[in-house]
């Protein structure tokens, strides 16, 4: 009867034991499996050195695929998850997306096309206009394009601008406007036409004394600073 009674305290001293070792087990690897860890930011580094910043704390690191990116060079790092501030178990693992570089486009040819067409021809290109200068040529019309930085066929970054240079027309060489009052219409304009310039309105009205034919009046006034292009107007009498 004693024996019996030994061997049960035995075998329950035993199961508690069992019991003991067995949550302790469990209670070790929940405090294993369960810690946590802030994740730094880890955007502009490259994979090797996010592995050595992860390491010591046991989360590795695992490329999700590349992007092109304009900032950021090859091989740096876009774009993670967990995002940076984020707690993660130890043994877990971060994703990354790297930088495949600039994309590169080509620029297009912009030389003798208007200026009113370069935002709608750059845009399909995947650019941008940058800066607009101007210079007089007599090569092109004004609003035509003569120049262009970088240059038809280069390869650039997508979004990349364009500068251009925008011709004004010949640069036209001026005159003092002579003084034609009192003198006759016929002989004047023979004159005004052989010289290049043009002609504008021609206006008649009676003035006392005068004969029909003369020029009294003149549009631009005498000493205006003009060019041959610019309409000269006429009052003359009848």
């Amino acid at each position: 009867m004693k024996l019996e009674k030994i061997n049960k305290i035995v075998f329950y001293g035993l199961l508690l034991l069992n019991i003991f070792l067995l949550s302790s087990l469990l209670s070790f690897h929940f405090v294993l499996h369960g810690e946590t860890v802030k994740i730094p930011d880890l955007e502009g580094k490259t994979f090797e050195e996010a592995r050595e910043m992860l390491g010591p704390n046991d989360i590795s690191v695992a490329k999700l695929g590349e992007i092109y990116h304009l900032s950021l060079e090859r091989g740096k790092i876009v774009q993670q998850n967990p995002r940076p501030g984020s707690r993660i178990r130890i043994h877990k693992t971060v994703g990354v997306i790297l930088s495949a570089g600039s994309e590169k486009v080509t620029v297009p040819r912009l030389v003798g096309r208007n200026i009113q067409d370069a935002d709608s021809i750059l845009s399909q290109a995947g650019l941008l206009s940058g800066d607009t200068s101007q210079a007089h040529t007599p090569k092109y019309a004004a609003s035509r394009i003569i120049g262009q930085y970088p240059a038809a066929g280069s390869d650039v970054p997508r979004n990349s601008h364009i500068n251009l240079l925008v011709s004004q027309g010949e640069n036209e060489r001026q005159y003092l406007m002579p003084d034609l009052l009192g003198r006759t219409l016929d002989s004047t304009l023979r004159e005004l036409r052989g010289l290049g310039f043009r002609i504008g309105d021609i206006r008649y009205s009676y003035y006392p004394g005068l004969d029909s034919g003369i020029i009294i009046k003149q549009t631009p006034r005498q000493g205006y600073r003009i060019q041959k292009r610019t309409l000269i107007s006429l009052e003359v009498s009848k």
